[in-house]
């Protein structure tokens, strides 16, 4: 079960290394730029144009604190202290290019609501513009979610090693492609320092690497459920009612979410009513003491299993999340 770790200097460590502060930033996309265009969020069938990955030379990551490895995840903050962190996938299979969910992104800047986004590489790779204004933004964070959202409890060796490195790649091309824009990003990271397990679901093998590799692991305690027809309402109900200080949200923005930016409409002023801060991962880590646990799961230990078993069979179980 997880467990609750305390020990000051970790994460003091994880503080001075994981804190991006919400600083002004250069102006380096016009506002019409970053805006949605409507039908960018639909799935599309798999192409092979823009999916090449350029082959760039990464940093020496360090690994993570052994008091921090494991599956974050939530944080318990300090008494009185009332902050959530939202966060939204980017995944795209291999079988297919996954959209961009820009109203969803146009209303967290409306709204003023930090966020972090766990992108996949071959989705960075297939919307270059999206992902390098994304990382740009000192609102947001970014943080890997492996190449092409593989199962990482049954991806072992140099393919389960390639989906952590090549979506770091992708990464360290976007945000040279924002640079390139005229971005400063000094508080951005070469490499990405989070990670999130695609289905909530690892090996031993594959959290150890994660770590190694220098990403703390960010799964979740309230899931949205968006991947479902759920309807904006009643989602956005049951995440205000699961949500508790030091909460870590899943949901999705790649086209994959169903009713989601709806939802948030809902869900943003309904939280800050109840006078919640919205807070990047790595700000609520340094908030407060993570929540670990030592194995991975969605909601609960084992509940991971029919992705892992469809995953052995070559099968998909539901639309991929």
């Amino acid at each position: 079960m997880p467990r609750s770790r305390s020990l000051l200097a970790p994460l003091c460590l994880a503080a001075a290394l994981l804190s991006t502060p919400l600083a002004a930033a250069p102006v380096c996309y016009a506002p019409d730029v970053l805006r949605a265009v409507p039908g960018e969020e639909k799935v599309q069938p798999h192409t092979t144009s823009g999916n090449t990955l350029t082959e760039r030379l990464l940093p020496t990551p360090q690994p993570v604190p052994a008091a921090l490895s494991g599956s974050i995840r939530r944080v318990t903050l300090p008494a009185g202290v009332k902050m959530v962190a939202l966060t939204f996938d980017l995944c795209e299979a291999s079988s297919e290019v996954s959209g961009y969910d820009g109203a969803l992104v146009d209303y967290l800047r409306e709204q003023s609501v930090a966020a972090t986004f766990f992108a996949g590489g071959k989705w960075m790779t297939s919307h270059p513009a999206r992902a390098s204004q994304i990382i740009a933004d000192p609102q947001f964070e970014v943080g890997n979610h492996t190449w092409s959202h593989a199962n990482m409890s049954v991806t072992s060796g140099a393919s389960m090693e390639r989906q952590v490195e090549d979506a770091d790649m992708a990464f360290a091309n976007r945000r040279a492609g924002a640079e390139a824009a005229g971005c400063r990003l000094p508080q951005v990271p070469e490499r990405t320092r989070l990670f999130r397990f695609p289905y909530g679901s690892c090996s031993p093998q594959a959290m150890a690497y994660v770590n190694e590799t220098g990403h703390l692991a960010i799964q979740w305690d309230v899931d949205s459920g968006d991947p479902a027809f759920l309807g904006a309402k009643g989602m956005a109900q049951s995440m205000l009612n699961a949500i508790k200080p030091g909460s870590i949200v899943l949901m999705h923005a790649n086209g994959r979410g169903k009713q989601t930016a709806e939802a948030l409409r809902i869900l943003i002023p309904a939280l800050k009513a109840k006078g919640y801060q919205f807070a990047t991962v790595s700000q609520l880590l340094a908030a407060g003491t993570p929540v670990i646990a030592s194995t991975c799961y969605s909601e609960r230990p084992g509940d991971t299993r029919v992705y892992d078993d469809a995953a052995r069979a070559g099968r998909r179980v539901l639309p991929v999340q």
